[in-house]
């Protein structure tokens, strides 16, 4: 059985068709007004960028030959129907191909919420015959519920066929105890400090359900001591509010190491930022890297982009090269999330790197 647009299967499929490597062109950030930016590369050779915002109470859809020149497709998926499980908040849509289908997993709103919670958001699957919609939700009801609300889906097919998904579980009535909350209560910011955790579970490969228990796979430090503790706990020392964020996770598998690269901090603010962490098994335990945070923001140095995070990554169509695919801002951007691109590598050490982000010009190279 053939799984093509997994995104580096595919990319392996379409270097075996030869050619020269082509260099195009760009500056960041580039014309797409997103956040939370996925692009698949499907089996027809084009790249299909999903993300959160430009469709009220649903999803658009860009497509590219190149990375860099971006054709809006249109909306391709719409909740707050009559049938849809889905009301409001529609955010972080992730496209993945299988058997001649396409799935996007999506996090929005449950209309199901007896205790009226501010916060009920859940993911759920819709399908498509093509990438460019329309998706069509594949149930009534979202994928799993384990009382709390989840964000960020994103999936992984293992080389033994079997499939995980992770996901974020969501700071709202998360208070946590930590070295971090007890500094916040003694400088008398915050009475208390909520946290998201992101877990991973086994996923049906019809996607219709998840297999056993959710393990938790990320969280913020405990300890001030510890190496990730000063950039993850930022959006709080600095003031701005009373959460930790570890969210937009992305997982891909590189020499038998599995990657998860994660988002940390407020997503509307300067200091979200992007690290990762390494495991030998898909569900873990997984150890943060030494040389985190491995994008955020600029500025510092005199550039210009903040609130860098929520990443995907996807490849050259030759295979060759990884490349980061992530939202941030700049003061001519304002508080509108726009989405960059840049090179991403795993050295001979294992150590991830992206070089950015970056507004100089550049090349995609393919």
């Amino acid at each position: 059985m053939k799984h093509y647009a997994w995104m580096l299967l595919a990319t392996v499929v379409l270097s075996a068709c030869g050619g020269g490597t082509t260099r195009t062109p760009y500056q960041n950030p580039l014309n797409v007004k997103l956040g939370d930016p996925y692009v698949l590369l499907a089996s027809d050779g084009r790249y299909y960028m999903y993300g959160t915002g430009g469709v009220k109470n649903g999803f658009g859809c860009y497509s590219s030959d190149n990375l860099v020149d971006w054709n809006y497709e249109g909306a391709v998926y719409k909740g707050k129907t009559a049938d849809s499980w889905a009301v409001a908040n529609f955010w972080a849509p992730e496209v993945y191909e299988q058997d001649g289908k396409f799935y996007m997993f999506f996090s929005a709103d449950w209309k199901e919420n007896p205790t009226n919670e501010l916060e009920n958001f859940r993911i759920g699957v819709a399908v498509s015959d093509s990438p460019t919609g329309p998706f069509k939700e594949m149930s009534d009801k979202p994928l799993f519920d384990f009382g709390y609300p989840a964000i960020d889906g994103n999936l992984l097919r293992d080389d033994d066929g079997r499939y995980y998904l992770y996901y974020s579980r969501c700071c709202y009535k998360h208070p946590v105890e930590s070295e971090v909350a007890d500094w916040a209560r003694e400088k008398g910011m915050f009475d208390s400090i909520e946290e998201s955790w992101v877990y991973g579970i086994e996923i049906s490969p019809d996607f219709t359900h998840v297999i056993g228990e959710p393990v938790l796979i990320l969280r913020p430090p405990v300890s001030m001591s510890d190496k990730q503790a000063e950039w993850e706990s930022r959006s709080v020392t600095s003031g701005e509010v009373n959460r930790r964020w570890t969210e937009g996770s992305f997982i891909l598998k590189k020499n038998g190491v599995y990657y998860i690269m994660y988002s940390s901090n407020f997503f509307g603010g300067e200091n979200y930022a992007v690290g990762y962490a390494t495991s030998d098994s898909p569900l873990g335990p997984f150890v943060k890297a030494d040389n985190n945070p491995v994008l955020e923001k600029n500025t510092p140095k005199g550039g210009i982009v903040t609130g860098v995070g929520h990443n995907s990554v996807t490849w050259s169509k030759d295979g060759k090269q990884l490349y980061c695919v992530y939202h941030g801002r700049t003061a001519a951007t304002g508080k509108e999330r726009v989405v960059f691109i840049d090179k991403m590598s795993i050295g001979d050490d294992g150590k991830l790197t992206v070089d950015g982000p970056t507004t100089e010009m550049n090349y995609i190279e393919q």
